[in-house]
């Protein structure tokens, strides 16, 4: 499996926010605008939220496991693959929503005066922030589950923990 490149995330955030950004110009000249729902920062955060729980339950259990602990229950590793692809789809999603969503809310900056469009850009901004959560959990994630290098320079062949 390969690991997330961030580069890949950056750009996907540019991109849809430059885009957004000219979507916005161009409705907002027709005479109304979409509206950023209440719904979209909370929806980011629990999904960060769940990813981060993932994460963190899986480390437990594989420290417990390399401390040869007798209650360690095992991770399986396909359901910490499974957990991983989780965690990279999440991060390509929330990094396409917070770029759309921050550049809407670039250009909601310009009548920053009107107090819905006030309100649809302190939305925006935390839906930025909620979707940069799920990238940092997701790969915190994918970090955690990754299989330790084997190390040929040394003969150790160290085992793959997941």
């Amino acid at each position: 499996m390969r690991e997330l490149r961030i580069r890949t995330l950056i750009g996907v955030f540019i991109i849809a926010g430059v885009l957004s950004w000219a979507g916005a110009r161009l409705w907002n000249s027709v005479g109304t605008l979409p509206s950023v729902p209440l719904a979209a920062p909370i929806v980011l955060a629990v999904i960060a939220v769940v990813l981060l729980a993932t994460a963190l339950s899986i480390r437990a259990r594989l420290k417990a496991q390399r401390e040869r602990r007798p209650e360690a229950k095992g991770v399986d590793p396909l359901m910490a693959a499974r957990a991983v692809v989780f965690g990279q789809a999440s991060a390509l999603v929330a990094a396409l929503v917070a770029g759309m969503y921050g550049g809407t809310g670039v250009f909601l900056l310009e009548s920053l005066d009107i107090p819905a469009r006030r309100d649809q850009a302190i939305y925006a901004g935390f839906s930025v922030v909620a979707g940069l959560g799920v990238i940092a959990a997701a790969i915190f994630l994918e970090r955690v589950c990754k299989l330790p290098e084997d190390d040929e320079h040394n003969g150790a062949g160290a085992a793959p923990t997941v």
